[in-house]
């Protein structure tokens, strides 16, 4: 069960807000959401090409992420990718699962050096730590018993203060 709608969300823009966009839970779909996020910023064209190269990556990652490890990967699964700018010298990027049984999202602590060198996973979320300038993730309802409906994983991006002054 996911709480995610079935239908398109309206494609209306907000102040500070971008449309919130749907993907199906395949891997193939990846370079779409760097694309469509590529696309999004662009209508902000102060921003630095680093900064935009920093937000695609880090939602291809969280998009990727949500597709191995929850049942966004599954049959019929979906990943919705929001961006919003909460406050003029702010980007947040927030990418939602169909959720899991399991745990939050977590980075991998458990490894040891000649473990990370030969390993070919596990490095999406300290991608996201080392860019985003904060990041966390989040039960999609923070109520007692609805953790496994979704998780959302945020990253917070700071403009610089010729970004934001244009």
């Amino acid at each position: 069960m996911s709480i995610m709608p079935h239908t398109p969300l309206p494609a209306t823009r907000t102040a500070g807000a971008w449309p919130c966009r749907i993907y199906p839970g395949d891997l193939a779909h990846a370079s779409r959401v760097r694309a469509e996020v590529h696309a999004d910023l662009a209508c902000l064209p102060h921003l630095s090409a680093d900064l935009v190269d920093a937000v695609e990556l880090c939602a291809s990652e969280a998009f990727a992420n949500a597709v191995a490890h929850t049942r966004s990967g599954q049959a019929g699964g979906r990943v919705v990718r929001a961006l919003t700018r909460p406050t003029p010298d702010r980007l947040r990027l927030a990418v939602v699962d169909d959720g899991t049984p399991d745990t939050a999202p977590r980075i991998p602590r458990d490894r040891t050096a000649a473990e990370w060198a030969e390993a070919e996973t596990g490095r999406g979320l300290l991608l996201i730590a080392a860019l985003a300038a904060a990041w966390g993730t989040r039960p999609v309802v923070a109520f007692p018993g609805c953790a496994h409906l979704g998780t959302v994983v945020w990253a917070e991006f700071a403009l610089t203060p010729e970004e934001t002054a244009r």
